[in-house]
């Protein structure tokens, strides 16, 4: 039976998500606190580590919601493993991850039950949440055995997301074949997503539509998407491309799926082609407390580029 406390909560849709365990709230306020300068213990370095001060703007309260910071591991860290990925992302005080597929982290459909409990704890004992899961799948397929297919492998990737600790799976559309009613694929991928979403409630995780493909990325279909999904505990992965910007502009485009919003990825901040700021505006004006995760070209110096990238997210945010 789905848990009616999400079926219910409209709080859900902003990222507010009903924690269902104690690690997950304390995990999420150590995130939240790093981001004000409050010293955290490092599991892995076994001793009270003092975090550079950030500074609140002077007109903004000390208590308001503010988005977290994390990072995707595709495709910067798609080379680390768990104990890398945990080390460097708590020195560069990122709080969270989305384990991308394929990765070298092997957090994958095969692992074992002890396996999966293990990956579960590390996490667990460590400062870094484990966040989500990425995916690649998809259900724009014309092809009703491969559509199929990608459900059910979804179902277990939920039922994967839930026994190490992640609260969630993102997914995507990534395109509209040209044989089929553009309608219709857009009705056929909300249907899919009503259905998961429903498995998703049953395990306490969410699905996470990313904002993705040739014609998918277009806010608009997105919105349809979403409506024929029509279930809370499908939402939206804001994915901040340069289509935000396009038809009615970036303001409409974001208003129009802003209830939905679960997850943010974001790329390289130095982009300028990008609003940055506004999007960070936007969301603290919405009430997000989920998280931002960088998704950034790999580098020779990770930790470098992480912690220049943390300064400007939080300069975006007068937070600095």
């Amino acid at each position: 039976m789905a848990n009616p406390s999400l079926r219910e909560a409209p709080l859900l849709r902003h990222g507010w998500r009903m924690q269902s365990s104690r690690r997950r709230f304390i995990l999420g306020t150590t995130s939240a606190l790093s981001g004000f300068g409050l010293a955290k213990t490092s599991a892995l370095e076994g001793h009270t580590q003092e975090l550079e001060p950030t500074h609140l703007s002077p007109t903004r309260p000390g208590n308001v919601v503010q988005p977290k910071l994390g990072l995707v591991t595709y495709n910067l860290a798609k080379d680390w493993d768990i104990e890398t990925l945990i080390r460097n992302c708590t020195q560069a005080q990122f709080g969270g991850v989305e384990l991308r597929t394929t990765h070298r982290h092997g957090v994958e459909v095969e692992r074992s039950s002890a396996e999966r409990n293990e990956i579960r704890h590390r996490f667990a004992d460590s400062p870094i949440e484990l966040f989500g899961l990425g995916s690649a799948f998809d259900y724009h397929t014309p092809d009703p055995t491969k559509l199929r297919q990608d459900i059910e492998a979804t179902k277990a990737y939920l039922q994967l997301a839930h026994d190490v600790g992640a609260s969630g799976v993102k997914v995507r559309p990534n395109g509209l074949p040209p044989e089929v009613a553009i309608e219709k694929t857009l009705e056929q991928i909300g249907k899919s997503l009503n259905e998961l979403g429903r498995v998703a409630a049953d395990l306490d995780q969410e699905i996470r539509l990313e904002v993705h493909g040739r014609g998918t990325a277009q806010l608009p279909h997105i919105v349809t998407i979403m409506n024929h999904a029509d279930h809370p505990n499908v939402g939206v992965c804001w994915n901040s491309n340069q289509t935000d910007l396009e038809g009615a502009g970036f303001e409409p485009n974001f208003n129009s799926v802003k209830h939905w919003i679960n997850e943010v990825h974001f790329r390289d901040l130095y982009l300028e082609e990008y609003p940055w700021r506004r999007l960070f505006q936007r969301l603290l004006e919405t009430g997000y407390n989920g998280y931002t995760l960088a998704e950034i070209p790999g580098s020779s110096d990770p930790i470098r580029v992480m912690r220049y990238l943390r300064a400007l997210w939080l300069a975006y945010q007068d937070r600095l």
